[in-house]
């Protein structure tokens, strides 16, 4: 059975586990399409809404919808009240009975999708529940129950007959006798998985307490598919299109089928972010030159799997090398996956090496562009393409404010221009201090920065890799274009960068600074030199 996600999301209980890895190898001789498919939603209490989250297991399929109710550990029922023990010892009363909870689960699975699909076409779908308890023996049959919609410690030892009974019992008491076509099943499970496969964005802290979900493009499901399918694959796309976060994505899959991954990138600055917010069992978060000082002090001799990040910045044959000898198999065997950027971020950091990127590509890896940008406004795609002529891919996060743009002669006036629009997007853009970044190409004091008043300085606060622990700030941030690679923020106010009117003013600093706000591009050009 095709399970999405491909390897369970993050939980605790080993009941759930064990229910998917007998999911995954269940029907697999089954050649029917689209295949019937797994879905395991844990991991969705990052409801935006809430939808059917307290679903453990919802199956799609020829066969029908069906949603899968785990209970772990000892059960019992009595005079009408469920209870679970886990195996700390520790007993929990159920505020409904796991036929109930999987009840409601399915009917409200089913409104949903009504939302989405004619009645009619749904009405051509077998619905039913299940439940399992993978822990325990029970009663064949109870008063809340038919046996056939329960499987216990002895039933989960066949677990694929078990739900071919289940899909037969719910088949029977189904009034029509019509399957649903291919293409409506093709419909609905494409429908059902962006719910059910969310990942974190790279701006939201892990203990936030509203926490909101990205939903993976389609082109980005499918290069995550593609990764669990093959060995090597080169990933590309312009800024915000997604890479880090899917980077992560694949570094949580990995992780959880037990590999120990080294997630590598160039930049100190990115290294620090993510490595005090994404912390995983197995998972090492390094620099590419560092890798063998982090494979020793995790003592690890290779890593099952490397990941790279920003991998136009490491296009070198000295890096590679490196990476090399630290990887089960090396690069040209082992199981490997580089992000890189098409457009020109790669100079801030040295030019890239045209041979190094060849040599990867010998190794046959298998390519995917990433199309669709889920960062920026369309407004801020249509500024970079119009003015840098970079590709930052199509769609975009929704059409969003307006650019705002302004030229000063002088730093001086390109000063004042600042204190005017921190002063806006504070009091009239209803924005906090810390969704504010400001970003240049000199330091601190070098910028137009440093002649604001001193009422003004006092909100602003000077980035350094070790103060990402804690990003965004409570004050407005400022840090240099090429330290802030990979990272983003609300509203990002652009400085100390001329206009870029011809050719030779599209240097990689436009691109880099122009493509981190998520919503609010201020641009304040300033030619003059102090």
């Amino acid at each position: 059975m095709r399970m999405i996600p491909a390897t369970p999301y993050g939980t605790n209980s080993k009941a759930e586990k064990r229910v998917f890895d007998r999911l995954r190898t269940a029907f697999e001789d089954n050649n029917a399409s689209p295949p019937l498919v797994a879905y395991h939603s844990l991991n969705l209490p990052r409801h935006e809404r809430q939808r059917f989250g307290e679903i453990d297991f919802l199956l799609c399929g020829r066969d029908g919808i069906f949603v899968i109710e785990v209970k772990g550990g000892r059960v019992e029922c009595r005079q009408g009240v469920w209870r679970t023990t886990d195996r700390h010892g520790q007993t929990h009363r159920l505020k409904n009975s796991p036929f109930r909870q999987a009840e409601n689960g399915l009917h409200g699975l089913m409104k949903k999708l009504e939302s989405a699909f004619p009645r009619y076409q749904l009405d051509t779908f077998t619905i039913g529940y299940g439940v399992v308890f993978p822990d325990c023996a029970l009663e064949a049959s109870g008063a809340e129950w038919d046996a056939e919609t329960m499987a216990d410690a002895q039933t989960f030892r066949d677990f694929q007959a078990w739900l071919a009974t289940l899909f037969r019992y719910w088949q029977k008491k189904s009034f029509h006798k019509a399957r649903p076509e291919a293409s409506l099943i093709a419909a609905v499970q494409k429908y059902l998985r962006p719910e059910f496969e969310a990942v974190v964005p790279l701006h939201v802290l892990v203990d936030q307490s509203e926490e909101r979900i990205a939903r993976l493009t389609e082109d980005q499901m499918a290069m995550v598919d593609v990764v669990q399918a093959n060995a090597r694959v080169m990933c590309f796309g312009g800024a915000g299109t997604g890479k880090t976060f899917l980077a992560l994505e694949v570094a949580r899959r990995w992780t959880a089928e037990g590999l120990q991954v080294a997630l590598a990138c160039h930049s100190a600055w990115l290294k620090r972010y993510l490595e005090t917010r994404f912390q995983m069992e197995r998972l090492v978060v390094t620099t590419a030159r560092a890798i063998g000082t982090a494979a020793r002090r995790s003592l690890i001799d290779k890593f099952d799997g490397i990941i790279v990040d920003e991998g136009q910045d490491l296009l070198e044959m000295d890096i590679l090398d490196t990476l090399d000898r630290f990887l089960k198999g090396g690069l040209s065997n082992g199981r490997w996956v580089f992000f890189h950027d098409v457009n020109n971020q790669a100079n801030l950091f040295g030019n890239m090496d045209l041979d190094a990127l060849s040599y990867l590509n010998s190794l046959g890896p298998v390519r995917i562009p990433l199309n669709t940008n889920c960062r920026n406004t369309l407004n801020i795609l249509e500024k970079i393409k119009k003015d840098l002529g970079a590709d930052m891919g199509v769609r975009g996060a929704g059409q969003g404010p307006d650019i705002r743009e302004k030229t000063a002669k002088t730093a001086e006036e390109a000063a004042i221009l600042l204190k005017e629009e921190i002063t806006v997007l504070l009091h009239h853009g209803g924005l906090s201090p810390g969704e504010i970044t400001l970003v240049s190409s000199r330091s601190y004091e070098d910028s137009v920065v440093s002649l604001l008043p001193a009422k003004i300085q006092n909100m602003i606060c000077e980035l350094d890799q070790y103060s990402l622990r804690s990003f965004p700030p409570r004050k407005i941030s400022y840090v240099k274009i090429a330290d802030f690679k990979g990272l983003e923020n609300k509203a990002v106010i652009v400085l100390d960068l001329p206009k870029p009117e011809a050719e030779k003013d599209r240097v990689p600093f436009h691109y880099v600074a122009m493509s981190r706000p998520r919503d609010i591009l201020s641009l304040i050009w300033c030619p003059a030199q102090r």
